[in-house]
């Protein structure tokens, strides 16, 4: 019982940063369809980059370090770069964010995931069912952040895409200062 609590704080601290920035992103007004495949694609990375890290666990780190906050830094202030120029070049259409922007932003927000993968079998020897638990979360966090910050965008307009693409920027630039 200790465990799967241990493994569901875990699960929440992982996908909270998943769900502050897609409150941003769901600014954009994305379809559903694209929230709903956008989410998938965050939920996968929270289920692959936890077995990544654990499968190559302490031989990576010898070799490389890893600043995984410059690295989302960079990722956030390229895509908040891109909301505001499809802001400003399509003024009542629906920004159209690319399934390689999706995977890059899931690719980000899962670097944190890879290295509680790094030490994951400290707390479990069961990885496939809390990379399961892992990835159900932040799927869930992520479709969350994203309606919210569509009905959050219904409400005030082009004004809140062009907030949420700031929010990033300076979030991005807090990690690049880390």
């Amino acid at each position: 019982m200790k465990e799967i609590i241990t493994i569901l704080i875990i699960a929440i601290a992982l996908s909270m940063d998943t769900f502050s920035l897609s409150l941003g992103i769901g600014t954009c007004n994305l379809p559903k369809k694209k929230m709903f495949l956008f989410s998938i694609i965050v939920g996968i990375m929270h289920f692959l980059m936890p077995l990544i890290g654990n499968f190559v666990g302490d031989k990576l780190i010898t070799l490389f370090t890893i600043n995984s906050n410059f690295l989302l830094g960079i990722i956030l202030i390229y895509l908040s770069i891109t909301m505001l120029i499809d802001l400003l070049k399509q003024e009542e259409k629906l920004i159209n964010l690319k399934v390689l922007n999706m995977f890059l932003f899931a690719f980000g927000v899962s670097i944190d995931s890879f290295s509680t993968g790094l030490g994951l079998q400290a707390i479990t020897n069961n990885m496939i069912p809390t990379v399961m638990i892992f990835s159900l979360t932040s799927f869930c966090f992520t479709y969350l952040g994203l309606l919210i910050g569509k009905y959050a965008n219904k409400l005030l307009g082009k004004y809140t895409t062009a907030f949420g693409a700031i929010l990033l920027i300076i979030i991005g630039l807090h990690h690049l200062c880390k």
